[in-house]
């Protein structure tokens, strides 16, 4: 008999390979025979791997021909961004604007809820966490009475070093600070090179929190397009900085970028590290979703390649191990000290019995199998959703299919307003988080992000086509 983690591990292969583009739209699987000699496997061994291709959404059988890759409507088609003179005031009013659609939210009860960036709770260790926890009260049984490290316990320190190593950062453990999730990062690391009133410079589109803080800060946010397929446009911020001298930094998010999926070429981050060394800018990196990246080896930070010290890394274990605790770290390079005393002054140390039993978890060796499952299932969950939405939504729309994370980006038609959609899909019990939330720019209020991190359940597939329908009616109101 087959084993299922042979047939998988095939599978696993084939899919890297049709996401990475190796085996592209249309082209024609190799033939159960021609899979099994080439791979040594059983005929029930192949016809497994191709079935569970077909079932994910890669393949498609045709009728005496074997099976294909299956071609998409809309797969990696996303617009470039158009060229822009970048405006230094597109930052005012991101606060209200995101906080009227979280409170509308908030408002109405939804049936389903599209508008999130994380997975299942099923989908995260749950157990095994807990497990740890009782692990670690019975080692200390004195914890809470205990003072606290300032940058954070040292085990949990040296555990996170070692986690960043999968991301070819080797950091020390006396350069890392414990932080509450990668949004305190974030504020900190802004917080360390900017005074209120000075420039950052960001991706459009971004995560809306990042904007948030900026808002929150005093900072002004430089919108710098963004391209769907290679990330932060290098030649556009190149224009910006000649006409706003006093940038203080650059903020990205270079691997599975929120919200456009997308991955930033090794080329390009040697290059945009070598542009902020040159002209001392910092780099602010968010490294957050690159474990969850599944279609080749592990992806290298921006950090990586920094000898300098002017690069920033946050991170958080929030989208890849516990939505339920804000457990982030920071890695500040030539500004770390500022960085320890902003912390303290800020919030001080993070509580003891999370780090610690976090870092039971990590030395349990138990991540790379936890991320293997994660991974697998959010690709599958990702394919579900970008097959309904290239069957079900109206022509002309666009959207991504990320290599990896829990979004799904979709550019709808000509300038159909994605707030009007998002109100419209609010009254029929649906969330979702419309393109406005993520600039200040207007170049993307025709977009939306959908959460792909949910079973794709009846529900979910109702909520699409509900969601489709929504579309359609606006173009039909908007022509």
């Amino acid at each position: 008999m087959h084993t299922p983690t042979l047939y998988r591990q095939w599978a696993d292969h084939y899919a890297q390979a049709i996401q990475s583009g190796a085996l592209p739209p249309g082209e024609r699987m190799p033939s159960l025979r021609g899979l099994m000699a080439r791979h040594g496997v059983s005929l029930s061994t192949a016809v497994l791997v191709c079935r569970t291709l077909e079932r994910e959404g890669l393949l498609e059988a045709r009728p005496r021909a074997g099976y294909f890759v299956r071609p998409r409507r809309a797969l990696a088609s996303l617009q470039e961004p158009q060229p822009s003179v970048p405006d230094v005031a597109q930052y005012v009013g991101i606060h209200q604007r995101v906080s009227e659609v979280l409170a509308l939210s908030q408002r109405y009860p939804a049936k389903v809820n599209l508008s999130g960036s994380c997975g299942a709770p099923g989908l995260y260790p749950g157990a095994a966490l807990r497990l740890a926890t009782q692990r670690a009260l019975r080692a200390q049984p004195d914890i809470f009475s205990q003072p606290l490290a300032m940058a954070g316990c040292a085990p949990f320190l040296q555990a996170l070093a070692q986690h960043a190593l999968d991301a070819q950062m080797t950091l020390s453990p006396d350069e890392l600070v414990v932080t509450h999730g990668c949004t305190e990062a974030l504020t900190l690391a802004l917080r360390a090179v900017a005074q209120p009133g000075e420039v950052i410079a960001v991706e459009s589109p971004t995560y809306y929190g990042l904007l948030q803080i900026l808002e929150s800060l005093g900072l002004q946010a430089l919108e710098i397009p963004a391209s769907p397929h290679t990330g932060l446009s290098l030649e556009a911020l190149e224009v910006a900085a000649r006409q706003c001298p006093g940038l203080k930094a650059v903020a990205v998010t270079p691997n599975l970028h929120n919200p456009l999926g997308c991955v930033m070429p090794d080329a390009h981050k040697r290059q945009l590290l070598q542009w902020c060394v040159r002209h001392d800018i910092a780099l602010i990196e968010d490294n957050t979703y690159t474990p969850l990246y599944d279609a080749g080896p592990p992806l290298a930070a921006i950090k990586a390649w920094d000898d300098s010290g002017q690069v920033i890394v946050c991170s958080s274990l929030h989208k890849i191990l516990a939505p339920g605790l804000r457990l982030g770290w920071i890695a500040g390079g030539k500004w770390h000290e500022r960085i320890a005393m902003l912390k303290y002054s800020q919030s001080r140390p993070n509580e003891l019995l999370p780090q610690l039993a976090m870092t039971d978890y990590l030395n349990s060796g138990a991540l790379p199998r936890h991320l293997t499952t994660l991974k697998r299932t959010l690709r599958h969950q990702r394919e579900q959703m970008a097959d309904a939405v290239d069957r079900l939504f109206p022509a002309g729309c666009r959207f991504s299919l990320p290599p990896g994370g829990m979004s799904i980006w979709v550019e709808l038609p000509g300038e159909l307003s994605s707030l009007a959609v998002f109100h419209a899909a609010l009254q029929q019990g649906i969330r979702i988080s419309p393109g406005v939330m993520f600039s200040n720019a207007g170049r993307v209020d025709h977009c939306l992000r959908l959460n792909a991190g949910l079973p794709y359940t009846r529900e979910v597939d109702r909520a699409l086509h509900t969601l489709a329908r929504v579309v359609a009616d606006a173009l039909d109101w908007a022509g």
